[in-house]
């Protein structure tokens, strides 16, 4: 079987304050990180053996996946400085044999959309590829220009366009790309962008196809993409014997568990819980008693939830507890934080236009009328905290009793 590459070596720095801490491809989504989504696919298409490329944290994806991982054997590369995507695949001139595939970590696709691609590959034999996803609005992707299937040009990022497909990362190189990298400069962001590489094949006129996929494909750029996509996850790629309640997990009289749920091992429910699905629920947490958890909801491991809490269509990161009387909505929250009582995540604006949250120093809209808050690691609040609409909190803060959140918080060292 072809060689498999994954570049999973960037930080993700539209997703700071969750990327502090940990690099993209490890974000929690649906109770896995994103990275594991891809080997869930590639296991599923017969693929034992991956290597990843690391660099931003990468002891955070070394420690969790190891040198094997549910039956696939993956070796690492590190890219000591991260200077884009082609810089990344040049590391592995010497580790490939032609042809060789080539996903970005920081995607999400499920088996059928890769076994499409793939299929198209084993009938067309074509020397270079490009998967190809079509989308509604295709001004923050590489816009792919065909001529059948041949392309003729990739455009990143247009203002006006005329092509509603886009590239989705997934590539198949012969070892023509690495000449074609060596011969780039860098860009704009100062990286060296495998689509630059591609567009020096395209006019050394060595074939590139393009083959639009079909199948689920999810881009993770922004923090409310993380919503999406784990929205996405729980109604398209979880089937319903992924929603399952543990043989170890325990839930008292007088729960209401209501569609699919997924509930881990050794967690507690207890009494007066109201659990709608779809929501992932994982191991050792614990949940009430009288507590309501909402559709799209996913805790990921070690939760505690109190009394009268309710939690809607968020990602709750491990070990983070959330103490009674608060409330959570539409909102990513990192690891180990803790809420104290009465804390609460406004998730709508008063006159409900479209939140905003600072990225870069720049705000930049939601496209939502409801949009939480963004918090990474280590956050803890006082009780009777409240936090405003598109609010983002770096790690390690400690926020004062009483203390409404307005602007962004920093914190010590960022």
């Amino acid at each position: 079987m072809i060689d498999v590459v994954i570049l999973a070596a960037g930080e993700g720095t539209r997703l700071r304050p969750i990327t502090v801490t940990r690099p993209k491809p490890m974000i929690p989504i649906a109770g896995k990180p994103i990275l594991e989504w891809n080997l869930k696919a590639l296991k599923e298409n017969g693929f034992k053996k991956v290597k990843i490329v690391v660099g931003y944290k990468r002891e955070v994806i070394e420690n969790y996946f190891g040198d094997e991982f549910s039956g696939i054997k993956i070796e690492y590369v590190t890219q000591k400085e991260q200077l884009g995507t082609a810089h990344a695949v040049k590391l592995l001139e010497d580790k490939v044999d032609d042809n060789f595939l080539v996903m970005n970590g920081d995607i999400i696709v499920s088996s059928d959309f890769l076994q499409d691609f793939l299929r198209k590959i084993e009938v067309n034999d074509p020397e270079n590829a490009i998967a190809l996803v079509k989308v509604k609005d295709p001004r923050d992707f590489g816009v792919v220009y065909t001529s059948g299937t041949k392309v003729v040009r990739i455009e990143e990022k247009p203002k006006t366009f005329a092509s509603d497909l886009i590239n989705a990362g997934i590539y198949i190189f012969s070892q023509t790309i690495f000449s074609a990298i060596k011969s780039i400069e860098k860009s704009k962001r100062f990286e060296y962008e495998i689509t630059d590489a591609i567009g020096k094949l395209i006019e050394r006129n060595v074939d590139v196809n393009g083959f639009r996929c079909e199948g689920v494909w999810i881009d993770v750029g922004k923090p409310w993409d993380l919503l999406d996509a784990n929205e996405t996850v729980m109604k398209e790629i979880l089937s319903e014997k992924d929603f399952k309640i543990d043989k170890k997990a325990e839930i008292e009289d007088f729960t209401t568990l209501k569609g699919k749920v997924h509930i881990g091992k050794n967690t507690i429910v207890r009494s007066g819980a109201y659990i709608e699905g779809p929501c992932y629920i994982g191991d050792n947490c614990i949940l009430g008693p009288n507590c309501y958890v909402r559709a799209f909801t996913s805790l990921v491991g070690e939760n505690y939830v109190g009394n009268a809490v309710e939690i809607k269509n968020s990602i709750i990161m491990r070990k983070t507890k959330i103490s009674h009387l608060s409330y959570i909505g539409d909102s990513i929250i990192g690891e180990n934080c803790n809420f104290g009582a009465g804390t609460k995540v406004a998730n709508l604006k008063l006159n409900e236009s479209h939140v905003k949250v600072e990225i870069k120093n720049k705000l930049v809209s939601t496209g939502r009328r409801k949009f939480g808050c963004v918090m990474g690691d280590n956050v803890k609040t006082g009780i009777n905290v409240s936090i405003m609409p598109g609010r983002a909190i770096y790690p390690n803060v400690y926020i004062d009793a009483g203390s409404v959140v307005r602007n962004t918080i920093y914190g010590e060292g960022y």
